[in-house]
């Protein structure tokens, strides 16, 4: 079985590598292997071009049995708690499309430009199916956007028009690409902070890499 471990940085899976490195046998620098399990971790780059285009070329090669993709994200939603892993069922590319004279957003979908219906969109969103199949993890709704949000009224803004409990800068990308190519997932996200008025004190990357770093650890244990 291959099990891909998909990430735009190295550091935010740097635990799991490390334990890839003492316990299973390592192939080349980012392909270990254990019993019938290979697992393969596969670093995009930060953000939807780099992330679609990588998962391009992989899949193009290789047909992993899961691609999990794994990461740190800002919340919308005030219920989930900085550091906790969450499972994102759902994206939505946050800022494909037209700013309005008035300021308003006016995404693709909504331009006409890209049917909102056409595979494998469903009314402009990603989903995945089967996301209901793991449910160790709370469920949240990914917005995936170029420029993060760092401004109170952007926040209230995209907040109004999307129904959304997570921010990240590649989701979407990766979710279209599995999609497209027959790929079973999961995104995976570990919140390192609150979707505000950008205040780096705030955040709690380390906690967040470390809770990330454990569920994953944890799943590749139980495809052994």
């Amino acid at each position: 079985m291959l099990l891909t471990i998909v990430a735009a940085t190295p550091f935010e899976i740097s635990p799991l590598h490390d334990f890839l490195k003492e316990h299973f046998k390592v192939k080349s620098e980012m392909l270990f292997e254990k019993n019938e399990l290979s697992v393969y971790l596969l670093v995009t780059g930060v953000g939807i071009p780099l992330t679609a285009l990588n998962l391009g070329y992989y899949f193009a090669k290789q047909q992993p049995a899961l691609a999990i993709n794994a990461g740190i994200a800002g919340a919308f939603n005030r219920n989930f708690k900085i550091g906790e892993v969450v499972n994102v069922v759902s994206e939505q590319f946050g800022d494909l499309g037209v700013e309005n004279a008035d300021g308003s957003f006016t995404n693709v979908h909504e331009l006409g430009l890209v049917n909102p219906n056409d595979f494998p969109f469903q009314n402009g969103i990603l989903f995945n199916p089967k996301a209901i199949e793991h449910q160790f993890l709370p469920p949240a709704n990914g917005l995936t956007v170029n420029k993060v949000h760092g401004n109170n009224s952007s926040i209230k803004a995209i907040e109004s028009k999307y129904k959304i409990d997570t921010e990240s800068m590649e989701g979407a990308a990766f979710f279209l690409a599995c999609l497209t190519a027959k790929v079973d997932f999961l995104e995976i996200r570990a919140l390192s902070n609150y979707v505000e008025p950008r205040n780096k004190e705030n955040w709690n990357i380390e906690l967040a890499i470390k809770n990330l770093n454990e569920v994953l650890i944890e799943m590749v244990k139980a495809y052994l």
